[in-house]
């Protein structure tokens, strides 16, 4: 599906679910792109975190809700025994509470088992080079998480309205999903120039990682969708 991997070194996968058929699908939709191999299968997030620890694979997809270990236990065991990891969560509608948890576990992404296949596999390459993704649909979700469901907007900006406006666009491009290398192709910069803007604006924002600012650029109007 992505003929610019095709040549380049692929991206290696496990893949978390205990149901088999959304295993086989997932894999089936992986199995598309030549520059994405899933390298193990778990049923469990115990099984999980084992089989990442053996295959040191670049990207875990788990799903949120797993027996023995679920998705958000695993993914901060991943981070601790192995930091290189990135970790994707799988998700339904209706989960609206694991996803929150999730946002302070460390995982790069999330996608809505139910969506577009080709955000699976555009949240698999944003990750494994550094990004942040976000289905669409389970950004909008999050955003409206929260007592009363009240305006988060106003809020946001005010959160953003110190930041500079090259680090509004780095921002933005971050709740786009792309890698700091994309960031940095897309605005003309080094890479090291964008790391230090990310430090800066994790900084400014009080965030802990590029999904908690991913949601901050969406919450502000920065990012469509």
């Amino acid at each position: 599906m992505n003929s610019d991997t095709a040549g380049a070194k692929r991206v290696r996968v496990v893949l978390a679910d205990d149901e088999a058929m959304i295993r086989a699908g997932v894999r089936a939709i992986l199995a598309t792109d030549p520059g994405i191999e899933v390298v193990a299968e778990a049923g469990d997030g115990h099984e999980a975190v084992e089989l990442v620890r053996a295959h040191r694979p670049r990207v875990a997809l788990l799903d949120i809700r797993m027996p023995r270990l679920d998705g958000l236990a695993a993914a901060a065991e991943i981070r601790r025994v192995v930091p290189d990891t990135a970790t994707i969560m799988l998700t339904t509608f209706g989960e609206d509470d694991h996803v929150a948890r999730a946002l302070g576990h460390g995982a790069s992404g999330f996608l809505l088992k139910a969506g577009d296949p080709r955000e699976l596999i555009s949240g698999v390459h944003a990750v494994a080079d550094g990004g942040a993704y976000l289905s669409p649909t389970v950004a909008r979700r999050v955003i409206e998480l929260g007592a009363g469901r009240l305006a988060r907007r106003p809020v946001a900006r005010d959160r953003t309205a110190g930041l500079t406006e090259r680090e509004r666009e780095v921002l933005a491009l971050v709740g786009a999903g792309l890698s700091n290398a994309e960031i940095a192709r897309r605005l003309h910069l080094v890479e090291g120039t964008v790391k230090s803007y990310l430090t800066s604006i994790f900084t400014r924002l009080d965030v802990r990682n590029r999904v908690q600012a991913a949601i901050l650029a969406y919450e502000a109007g920065l990012v469509d969708g």
